[in-house]
């Protein structure tokens, strides 16, 4: 899991580099706008208090892992995953940017944070504690309501 979360991490700056490199071009400091950081209270795209921001994270990320478990599993059927998680993923950044500009994955957060800095930096805690405390109660719901494979 170790070099997974890692991978994840690294690619997550290097594409916030790339972005900073590109929206640099247009001669303003993208920094100023937050490079799509996730944010709560007066960083939150629509003004979302930290208790609201931290739900929507934890409940986006909670369903999202739930799609991921049932496509993926193997009394699914096959070859119809990418359409449910494709579409769960859309539909989570529709109701999750103007909230908190939307993460449900610690690492898409971290890249832009580290380049922003400050306020970014600050509140990177709660767009780690929220998926992963989403994805966790996603595991245990779809083990106890679907059980083990048979």
């Amino acid at each position: 899991m170790i070099p997974y979360a890692a991978a994840q991490i690294v690619g997550a700056i290097l594409a916030a580099v790339a972005i900073y490199a590109i929206a640099s071009g247009a001669g303003a400091d993208p920094r100023a706008g937050g490079l799509a950081s996730n944010g709560y209270g007066a960083h939150s795209p629509g003004g979302y208090s930290l208790g609201a921001g931290f739900l929507a994270e934890v409940l986006l990320t909670f369903f999202f892992l739930l799609v991921i478990l049932g496509a993926t599993d193997r009394r699914a059927p096959q070859g119809f995953a990418p359409i449910a998680i494709g579409l769960c993923l859309t539909l989570i950044h529709l109701i999750g940017i103007p909230v908190t500009n939307v993460s449900v994955n610690p690492a898409r957060s971290t890249g832009p944070a580290l380049m922003v800095g400050g306020w970014a930096l600050s509140q990177l805690w709660m767009f780690w504690v929220a998926p992963l405390l989403g994805a966790a109660i996603a595991g245990f719901v779809h083990r106890s309501v679907l059980g083990r494979e048979r």
